[in-house]
């Protein structure tokens, strides 16, 4: 009932509501922020692909002269099976492949110089640097005009150096991909998939804005700005952009990496991941802006949005409490705490992570949690320069 004063009816005294309704809106708005990051980014790229797609890429055959880049730390169980692996890929034209040791204190270098017969070159670093500073050794001793870069613990399949050099017939590409293969179904491997299937979209609507670490490959020109302080695959995929290029997935140049169990290992890469994801981005944060089109597109799309997720489902979270009082507000913050309870029982508990749902809300639950440790190095300005190679 409104109160009568001598100037007429007061307005309504202030309630709760107003204020449940902004905490809602609050609430509404982050979680479709998330929904981007995951589900609507794709879904525009599928779209764009499909009513304004890219130009299609020339892709010929062709075998320009190759040069194969192994960075290695201490890899002296993977090494020998590396370089027979490599050596027997098929290729006819001229390639050679270099071993880039960075400052290995192991059987590395000697593995390395007993293949010096078949071609092999050892190019050793010091003292150690991290794995873009070999790289960068690498390349101050390559000869090729296509570089390719692959890490000690990837099995690229046969063909797949013939299936990455296509792309290269088009001018317009400056870079390509290739595509990780992951036999489990943990949440590891479905994100993996989820992402490949993610570079696909981006091939052909877009440019891809981070290449696959394992194994990818790029014309010499693009490597005579190489940054051996910030991550390679991410840093030269933005500098194909940069420089007016594409960046392409060839999904045909397949490439194998055994799948992380150990909760412990995944979240300690993840954070190393995304530590380096921040500095590249950070260097790169010209490309953000709307004039640079498509690549700004992904770049806030597969970028931006994954790295500011953690931050959002906060928001989500506390927005969801707020809000309690309002039907939908309830059900968001118990759809959020009955998904948090299965993740983290899933990461605790073999039996709860034998089941699907639980196990990629386990993943989904690390992964973010990394990413707000990773933003906290970020912000303190503690930088990454040396790397220690994920044992798989």
């Amino acid at each position: 009932m409104r109160r009568s004063t001598p100037f007429g009816d007061a307005p309504p005294s202030p309630s709760a509501e107003p204020g449940m309704s902004l905490a809602l809106a609050v609430a509404l708005l982050v979680a479709a922020w998330v929904g981007f990051a995951y589900l609507g980014y794709p879904a525009c790229l599928a779209l764009l692909a499909r009513i304004a797609p890219r130009r299609p890429i020339r892709r010929g055959p062709q075998q320009p002269p190759l040069s194969i880049i192994i960075a290695v730390h201490n890899g002296e169980t993977l090494l020998p099976g590396k370089l027979e692996a490599t050596l027997a890929l098929d290729y006819d034209g001229e390639r050679e492949v270099l071993v880039a040791s960075d400052a290995s204190s192991d059987a590395t270098d000697a593995i390395a110089t007993s293949f010096a017969g078949r071609g092999v070159q050892l190019v050793r670093s010091e003292p150690r640097a991290g794995k873009e500073a070999a790289q960068a050794a690498g390349i101050a001793h390559a000869k090729g005009a296509i570089l390719v870069f692959t890490d000690v613990g990837a099995e690229i399949e046969r063909d797949a150096l013939l299936r990455l050099v296509e792309p290269f017939a088009d001018p317009e590409v400056g870079s390509v991909s290739s595509e990780d293969v992951v036999s489990t179904s943990e949440g590891e491997g479905a994100y993996v998939r989820y992402e490949m299937a993610l570079r696909r979209l981006e091939s052909r609507a877009t440019t891809l804005v981070g290449l696959s670490g394992s194994c990818f490959a790029v014309r010499r020109a693009l490597c005579d700005n190489w940054r051996p302080d910030l991550d390679s695959d991410f840093c030269t995929a933005l500098e194909t952009a940069a420089r007016g290029l594409r960046a392409v997935s060839e999904p045909s140049a397949r490439v194998r990496i055994c799948a992380l169990a150990d909760a412990r290992r995944e979240w300690e890469r993840k954070v190393r991941t995304v530590r380096r994801g921040l500095a590249v981005l950070s260097a790169y944060r010209g490309l953000l802006s709307p004039r640079t089109g498509r690549v700004a597109f992904s770049l806030w799309g597969h970028k931006v949005a994954r790295f500011t997720s953690p931050f959002a489902l906060l928001v989500l979270l506390a927005a969801s409490a707020c809000a309690m009082r309002e039907p939908a507000g309830r059900a968001l913050l118990a759809a959020q705490l009955l998904g948090y309870g299965l993740g983290a029982a899933a990461l605790v508990s073999p039996r709860v992570g034998r089941f699907a749902l639980p196990r990629l809300l386990g993943f989904f639950l690390l992964v973010n949690a990394s990413m707000l440790v990773a933003w906290w190095h970020h912000l303190a300005g503690r930088r990454i320069l040396t790397w220690e190679p994920t044992r798989r």
